[in-house]
Formats: C-alpha cells, sequence, structure tokens
C-alpha cells in the first residue's frame, strides 16, 4: 500500500486506522497455489478473522482451519446459499476443526455437520466417540519447532511412538482416522523442521499400513514464514523441499493440505497511527500514539513480532522509544525506532501487521480498537471500502 494512499484513507477516515489490500491477499493466496500445488490451503481463521478477508479467500478457492466455534460459523455465513448436500460437501472437503482439544458443547454442534477434528490424546477420541461420531479424524503430531517464532509442540501433538496406538484406539472407538496433521510452529525460518516432521509422517504412514490403517491425507499444517524482512528465506525455498519430498515420500492419491494464516494475511495489513504525545525521557525522544499494543500492535505481546514503524515525513532519524496510549507502561510498542522529528498531530505507520495484530485488540482503559477499512480494488483506481 502507497504512502499516497495511505494518508488518503487516514485523512478520510481518521486514526487509528488499519489498511486491508485484498489485491495483496489474492496475490499471496495466488502464490502459495502457484508454488505448492499438491497443497490445498486451508486458512488459519485464527490469523485474522475479519470477515471480509474470510470471503475474499473464499471467493478465490481457499479452504479453511478454524479452531472455535466462532471461527467456524465465520466461514459457515458464506456457504448460506448452498444447498443442505452442497453445504455438507464444502464443510466435509473445505474446512478442518484444527483445534485437537474441543469442549463437549463443541463436539456437539460439530456433530450435525460432519467435519474433519484433530485430536492427540485418548480422553479426546473417547468424547469424540460420545458427541460427535460421525466427525473424521486427523491425528496431530508432536514435531520438531526449532527457531519457530511461536512454539506450538509443547501445548499440542501426539507423540510418534503412540501414534499408531492412537489410530488404533479411535478405531475400536468406530471412529474414522483420515490421516495425520502437523504444525513446525508458527513464522518458521528453519526449513528442517518440515523435513524431519515430512520424514516422521511418512513412517507413521508406513507403521499404521503395516497395521491395517490405509491414512488417506496428510495436514502439513502452517508455520509459512511472512516476509517481514530480509532475513526470512524466500517461499519458493521451502516450496522446493517441500515439493520434492511430498512427491517422494506421498505420492498420490494421498491429499495434502496445508493451514497457511501469516503467510496469506500478514503483508496485506498497514496501521496508520497518529502521534498524540511527545516527550523527552532520560535524554531520548519518546512519542505516543494513539494505537498501541491493547490494539493492532497485540502482536508484540502474544504473537513475539516486531512491527517497525515508518514516517511520512522525510529527514534526519534518530533512535526513539514508542508508547500506546493507555496508562500502563506494557503499552510499549517499541524502544529502538528511527523516526524523524515529528509533531503531535502527524502519522506514523507499520507495514506487514495483518496477522495476529487487530485479532487480539481490546477496550483496554475505554480506547477502541483500530477501524478497519479494506481496500478492493488496484491502488491505481479509485478506493472503495
Amino acid at each position: 500500500m502507497d504512502q499516497k494512499t495511505l494518508l488518503q484513507l487516514a485523512k478520510a477516515h481518521g486514526t487509528p486506522l488499519v489498511v486491508v489490500d485484498h489485491k495483496a491477499l489474492r496475490g499471496n493466496y495466488a502464490q502459495f497455489r502457484k508454488y505448492l500445488p499438491r497443497v490445498q490451503a486451508y486458512y488459519a481463521v485464527k490469523a485474522n478473522a475479519d470477515p471480509e478477508i474470510v470471503h475474499t479467500l473464499y471467493k478465490e478457492g481457499a479452504s479453511f482451519d478454524v479452531a472455535s466455534v466462532a471461527e467456524f460459523l465465520a466461514v459457515h455465513k458464506n456457504i448460506e446459499h448452498l444447498s443442505e448436500k452442497e453445504r455438507q460437501d464444502f464443510i466435509w472437503d473445505r474446512i478442518i476443526y484444527a483445534n485437537p482439544i474441543k469442549a463437549v458443547e463443541t463436539l456437539e454442534l460439530l456433530e450435525q455437520y460432519k467435519p474433519l477434528v484433530t485430536y492427540d490424546n485418548y480422553e479426546e477420541v473417547m468424547k469424540i466417540a460420545r458427541h460427535a461420531p460421525h466427525a473424521g479424524l486427523v491425528l496431530r503430531l508432536s514435531v520438531p519447532n526449532t527457531g519457530s517464532m511461536v512454539e506450538l509442540s509443547s501445548k499440542f501433538g501426539a507423540l510418534p511412538g503412540e501414534a499408531v496406538d492412537l489410530i488404533a484406539f479411535a478405531h475400536n472407538n468406530k471412529l474414522e482416522v483420515e490421516g495425520l496433521s502437523f504444525h513446525v510452529g508458527s513464522q518458521c525460518t528453519n526449513l528442517e523442521n518440515y523435513n524431519q516432521a515430512l520424514h516422521l509422517a511418512a513412517n507413521i504412514f508406513s507403521e499404521a499400513k503395516a497395521r491395517g490403517f490405509n491414512l488417506k491425507l496428510l495436514d502439513i499444517g502452517g508455520g509459512f514464514p511472512a516476509h517481514y524482512d530480509a532475513t526470512v528465506p524466500p517461499f519458493t525455498r521451502f516450496a522446493r523441499m517441500i515439493n520434492a519430498e511430498l512427491n517422494r515420500l506421498f505420492p498420490e492419491p494421498i491429499e495434502i493440505l496445508a493451514e497457511p494464516g501469516r503467510f496469506l494475511v500478514a503483508s496485506a495489513a498497514t496501521a496508520v497511527a497518529s502521534i498524540i504525545g511527545k516527550a523527552v525521557r532520560g535524554g531520548k525522544l519518546s512519542y505516543y500514539l494513539n494505537d498501541g499494543v491493547y490494539h493492532t500492535f497485540s502482536g508484540i505481546i502474544f504473537d513475539h513480532c516486531q512491527y517497525p514503524l515508518k514516517s511520512f515525513k522525510k529527514g534526519p532519524t534518530q533512535i526513539c522509544s514508542v508508547f500506546g496510549p493507555t496508562c500502563d507502561a506494557l503499552d510499549t510498542i517499541s524502544m529502538t525506532d528511527e523516526l524523524p522529528d515529528l509533531e503531535i498531530g502527524e502519522m506514523v505507520y507499520a507495514e506487514n501487521i495483518g496477522a495476529y495484530s487487530a485479532a487480539s485488540s481490546t477496550y483496554f482503559n475505554g480506547f477502541p480498537p483500530a477501524k478497519i477499512v479494506h481496500v478492493h480494488v488496484d491502488q491505481e483506481a479509485a478506493v472503495t471500502v
């Protein structure tokens, strides 16, 4: 999103503002499909559940990874016009409930839709058998998350040594296990995580087959890194290795799924905020914005992510501290941003803030979340929201 368009939108709608560029969103989805042609992309709705983002990806042909009833219903709204059979086919083929732990109330609701659901332990099998016996199962494995920005395997995933026993246990409870899934950790820049996970899954496929269980699909999860800066390896490098190993270890007709979230939506949003205060503290220039970590910049706390601020104003820069608007010192955006000398009322912006950011906004201290504006046309054309 160019500076001119951002300024126009900020002047028209005020700040704090989050601008979602649907052209970028569509481009990211197209890139994923181009370089991983065997892999059906199930958008991880938790990355950003905005209904317009979900709708754009639905129109592009995406499938969906949901982790709550609310996320499931956000996707379901896009298929309400279909016939009952078409809706059921879409839910079975294009939605996976990928939270391995589900409340009884959730399972009872899901039973009427009969989706794919993940599991990773014996208690969950018994819950599913009792409350959603028509669901298809996918066993979540614990795999290495070395070097990923957000580690997940300490919370979820069956150990490889118990995997086939868990498949057998599900079958003994009259449930159908369709395949395996894993997650290498969010914002994974370590290619070896995928390599190890694919080999581990292949071994379990073989062991399961030897024990009479033919698995049909592999869900390689998320973790595909957004290109926040030059230290992130290019997506094409990941795709080359993954494609080669998938074709070697999991030949067709095994179905391959993935759960990209951050990769699809991170670069599609930009935050614009105004300076509401300015001070010098300990000899260091400090700015106070009308957005912060309780709002759009929540990814600093919950996602271990940084969003370098940029200025619309040119000129010499200096190292500054930048804070949000609340009375809490936790509301610190950065202590090391390089910005020029700015006045109260001037604006700054942060790119690549579409994933795990506005999704966690609160009303702490009574400050409302940023307004979200969706740009649905090319930047060269008139902006529509």
